[in-house]
């Protein structure tokens, strides 16, 4: 499996399966490890600063592996159909979008993952889960040069961690995050496309960092700023943005190949 990459390069695709994989291998180790030793190797429970949504190691996984499950299937089985407004003609039409069948099954992920929490309110859920989508489906709009989608997130990780002052996120994440640091570097060096699934999966890890740190009121902020690139990105060109300027476009190529 090949594709051509912005440039004309053949690269094989899609390469960010093998993060999923290699978390699914690192629990051969410390799932047994944590129950027989008694160590907190994997931090199963952290309530986000909202107070009322719980992200566990457990939540993690699902979404994680659902949101590159979907991203695996349009990858493989994709049509024509472009951005929310081609796949929902493509949808309304009877043609088979899998870009709407990763939004919907996205948003049945985000509905489940973030729900019993023990004080939870239904603003508190309702807005924990619209950031979890919005967030996966934005960083597939950022996957459209090498490596950009991952530096956005290690951007936002590090700003969340320096922020909070906490390495809780990176910590319940990190079944994910080291594998995938190291997947994204074949991609920003255009070895390999991470694709749908791994921008997928980058994108719903980003949700559930902002959801475990953020409060409420920080999540409503970050709601607002997804839905404004969401909507700058369906109509526009991020791209074309950071094309035309000079600071974003030297950031943008750092670490690609001349």
């Amino acid at each position: 499996m090949t594709r051509e990459n912005f440039r004309g390069a053949v690269l094989p695709i899609p390469f960010g399966f093998v993060v999923p994989a290699a978390a699914l291998v690192a629990l051969v180790i410390l799932a047994p490890l944590e129950q027989l030793t008694g160590e907190a190797v994997l931090r199963f429970a952290q309530t986000g600063e909202g107070g009322g949504v719980v992200v566990t190691t457990s939540t993690v996984l699902i979404y994680g592996l659902g949101v590159a499950f979907l991203g695996l299937v349009d990858d493989t089985l994709s049509g024509p159909s472009r951005g929310w407004r081609g796949h929902a003609r493509a949808a309304a039409s009877g043609t088979l979008s899998t870009g709407a069948l990763k939004a919907v099954g996205s948003l049945g992920l985000a509905l489940f993952v973030v729900s019993g929490g023990p004080q939870q309110t239904t603003l508190e859920y309702l807005l924990a889960a619209a950031v979890l989508v919005l967030s996966t489906n934005l960083f597939n709009l950022f996957d459209l040069r090498p490596g950009r989608s991952l530096k956005v997130f290690v951007v936002l990780g590090l700003g969340l961690t320096l922020g909070a002052w906490s390495l809780d996120g990176l910590w319940i994440l990190g079944i994910f995050v080291g594998p995938l640091l190291v997947a994204g570097l074949y991609d920003l060096r255009e070895r390999a496309m991470l694709g749908d699934t791994g921008s997928n999966l980058i994108g719903g890890l980003a949700g559930l960092w902002i959801v475990l740190t953020l409060d409420t009121t920080g999540q409503i902020v970050a709601l607002g700023v997804l839905i404004a690139i969401t909507l700058y990105g369906e109509f526009r060109s991020i791209s074309e943005l950071i094309a035309g300027n000079s600071v974003l476009r030297y950031l943008d190529s750092l670490g690609r190949p001349r």
